[in-house]
């Protein structure tokens, strides 16, 4: 019982902080995971930066390598700015996605049961009361 409410509040905050304040469902489910992950916000400075930044599409994590070395990109059109990480950032992000994608399945599955639950106890004519015994 206390771990299905620990899960139940679990979700419920993660749900919650997901869905507080952002502009796009697509923004504000990826950029608080880079940033947990540890990606650094950057505007683009040099000619070189805004042309490289133009080039990427919005909203998407995508690999580069620059001198030998891997990393990631998130572009925020919206905002004028990049989310840039390593390979121990990318793989940090990929950990985090795949924790709230669980405990959003176990919210939704939370849900689906307590449904389940009052169509149950509704099914009796006068509701479900114990009668003692018989």
């Amino acid at each position: 019982m206390k771990s299905s409410f620990k899960i139940l509040l679990t979700g419920l905050l993660l749900l919650a902080a997901l869905l507080s304040g952002c502009a796009s469902m697509n923004a504000s489910s990826t950029e608080p995971l880079l940033s947990a992950a540890g990606f650094r916000v950057r505007t683009p400075e040099t000619a070189a930066q805004k042309s490289i930044y133009a080039e990427l599409p919005p909203y998407k994590v995508q690999r580069g390598t620059h001198q030998g070395k891997v990393f990631y990109a998130y572009k925020n059109e919206k905002e004028g700015v990049a989310y840039v990480g390593g390979e121990a950032e990318y793989q940090k992000y990929q950990k985090l996605a795949v924790e709230r994608r669980i405990a959003r399945d176990q919210y939704e599955a939370a849900q689906m049961n307590q449904a389940m639950a009052y169509r149950w106890y509704g099914a009796y004519p006068g509701g479900y009361y114990y009668r003692g015994p018989y």
